[in-house]
């Protein structure tokens, strides 16, 4: 299978960068909580100078929001409501290793970071516009569809598997105590993404490495370069469907 963001979205959206990682042999018995608890205090830090509606990480996706016409304070992207939850709460939620693992990476770089169980995707997922006839399950395991021209990520079986792009994960991909093989997407809009995105895929490339010793595959996707293939076919779409977690 390969991802890739359509024509159509990247040219609305010309500065888009996106690190993408491909894994296996993904456990839910690692042990992350000292690394998690590293990136939370590089977040924490960076906090403690400013909230994290300041950054210009943030500020660019509040602008993208508000170009397809939605209320930035309303929909947050993933790694602004983190941060504020951080910023507010003190911690974050723990859910999986590979999830805690990743929250605690977007806090830190103030990037959108999504891992999707890739046994839930059916053949190849592109991020597009949303025709409105998509499904997307939601946390209570109710069918959705998102609105015509809203953002999504989109697989060969028209399952939905986002809302509102970077704003919240559909269930049915999210990773649980059985997910083996993941795709992790980070995308970002900002002045300097290409270099901040290089830096957070070789960063999960190395946590990968080091905690799970999973065989992992990366790139990082541009308008010159943007399509990734996995390795091999994973996709195995049929099973049946269980509530996830919010896009990290």
């Amino acid at each position: 299978m390969q991802f890739e963001h359509s024509a159509q979205l990247r040219a609305a959206h010309p500065d888009l960068v996106a690190g993408v990682v491909h894994a296996t042999g993904i456990t839910a018995t690692a042990d992350v909580a000292q690394r998690t608890a590293g990136y939370l205090a590089l977040a924490r830090k960076r906090l403690a100078d400013g909230a994290e509606s300041t950054f210009g990480e943030i500020q660019a996706w509040r602008r993208a929001y508000a170009a397809m016409g939605l209320r930035p304070t309303k929909y947050r992207c993933a790694a602004e409501a983190l941060l504020r939850r951080l910023r507010l709460d003190g911690e974050l939620p723990r859910v999986h290793p590979l999830v805690d693992l990743c929250n605690a990476v977007s806090a830190a770089y103030a990037i959108p970071i999504a891992v999707l169980d890739l046994d839930r995707v059916d053949g190849d997922l592109v991020v597009r516009p949303a025709h409105g006839d998509e499904e997307y399950l939601s946390f209570a395991s109710d069918t959705e569809h998102p609105e015509p021209g809203e953002v999504t990520y989109a697989d060969a079986s028209g399952r939905a598997h986002a809302r509102r792009w970077v704003n919240r994960q559909s269930g049915y991909s999210a990773v649980r105590a059985g997910t083996s093989s993941v795709l992790i997407v980070a995308e970002a809009l900002h002045t300097d993404a290409e270099a901040d995105v290089t830096g957070l895929v070789a960063t999960l490339v190395a946590e990968l490495t080091d905690g799970w010793g999973a065989p992992a595959t990366s790139a990082v996707l541009t308008a010159a370069t943007p399509r990734f293939h996995v390795p091999a076919a994973v996709g195995v779409p049929g099973q049946a469907s269980s509530p996830g977690v919010r896009w990290r």
